[in-house]
């Protein structure tokens, strides 16, 4: 399936895997042997032979889209509940730090006050804020960066194809977290005080009566400047990074390429441009945190109790293990699901530059 003609987008962007044809080689052999006509053979071929699977969803119309949505669904809600026992213990290290000295003493003091089943406290919170915002962060990116890439025109588009990328990316962020931000609110209080509450159910209704509505977006500009940078560098890096490896790490070129191999070089770009958005964004990440464990309190007083080198550190080397695993595991599920519904898989090797028009 080739995307759609009048579309302005550059085609780098998506490689169309080889179209699939229906095979009628039985047909020779079945009306040599057999004697049967060719209607009759017909009728038989098409109850013997399966046919190639066919890609049957058109590029950039609302069902591309849909499929978009849905693998962002799938690729980061179930992804980050996976790890909820990791970002328990993250939070709790950011948040009480006398306490959760290190990874390993965090997890014996979660052990022993609360039991394996304290190891996933907060994980619905988690499965249903991180689904829709994988929902808004990658159905939106698909849109925004083919809509960006018509306002440029092809040429541009080509040139200047990471500031598509990051602008396409940070408006796509900017919508899934809003989207995720109630969920991260609940989720970090339920994490981090023992006894507030035992999930959503109670939490959410918990916390509106102590905080107010209001209160579930107390957060919301700490964490647009935790996630707009980690999401722009999340796809443009790894859009980048998927470009190099098909240029110079695999045997052949992207069309041909096994679908394995090409959720392979996801997966490890993904988990590169885990590594990289995950510095860019943790200082963010220890301010979300704080300001959605204490009541009133403010970036300065995270600043004052932190310090600058705690801001930026604090929770670091186990954030880093968790978002690279993470988000190159979240690029590998997306592109598999793309590939399961007959779409081509994200990024690739950019064209050759046009040559210039000839002069009159």
């Amino acid at each position: 399936m080739a995307p759609q003609e009048n579309s302005l987008i550059p085609s780098f962007l998506y490689s169309s895997a080889s179209s699939s044809s229906s095979s009628s080689s039985f047909d020779p052999l079945m009306r040599t042997n057999s004697g049967m006509t060719p209607m009759m053979t017909s009728s038989l071929t098409e109850r013997l032979v399966i046919p190639a699977p066919k890609e049957n969803i058109e590029m950039y119309s609302p069902a591309f889209y849909a499929a978009c949505t849905v693998g962002g669904i799938l690729s980061c809600g179930p992804t980050h509940t996976a790890v909820t026992p990791l970002d328990l213990v993250k939070c709790n290290m950011q948040i009480d730090p006398a306490k959760y000295k290190s990874v390993s003493s965090g997890f014996g003091v979660l052990l022993k006050e609360q039991g394996i089943k304290g190891f996933f406290r907060g994980w619905v919170p988690t499965l249903v804020g991180y689904s829709a915002q994988g929902a808004c962060k990658y159905g939106f990116y698909e849109f925004f960066k083919k809509y960006y890439s018509d306002i440029a025109g092809p040429e541009y588009a080509t040139k200047y194809k990471t500031l598509i990328y990051l602008a396409g990316s940070a408006s796509a962020e900017v919508i899934a977290d809003v989207a995720l931000c109630p969920m991260e609110a609940v989720k970090v209080r339920v994490q981090t005080q023992p006894g507030f509450a035992r999930g959503l159910s109670d939490g959410l209704p918990k916390f509106i009566k102590s905080e107010g509505a209001a209160g579930l977006y107390k957060g919301l500009v700490p964490l647009w400047g935790r996630q707009i940078p980690y999401t722009m560098m999340k796809f443009a890096s790894f859009e980048t990074i998927v470009e190099q490896m098909y240029k110079h790490v695999t045997p052949k070129p992207k069309d041909q390429c096994s679908s394995s191999l090409q959720l392979g070089v996801s997966f490890a770009g993904g988990y590169v441009a885990g590594v990289l958005c995950t510095v860019v964004s943790h200082p963010a990440d220890n301010l979300v945190s704080f300001l959605n464990n204490a009541k009133g309190a403010t970036a300065g007083d995270a600043v004052k109790q932190l310090g600058l080198w705690g801001l930026f550190t604090r929770g670091l080397p186990l954030r880093i293990a968790m978002i690279g695993t993470l988000t190159g595991t979240q690029w590998a599920i997306y592109d598999a699901f793309k590939v399961f519904v007959g779409l081509p898989t994200t990024g690739g090797a950019a064209p050759a530059p046009a040559p210039a028009p000839a002069k009159p």
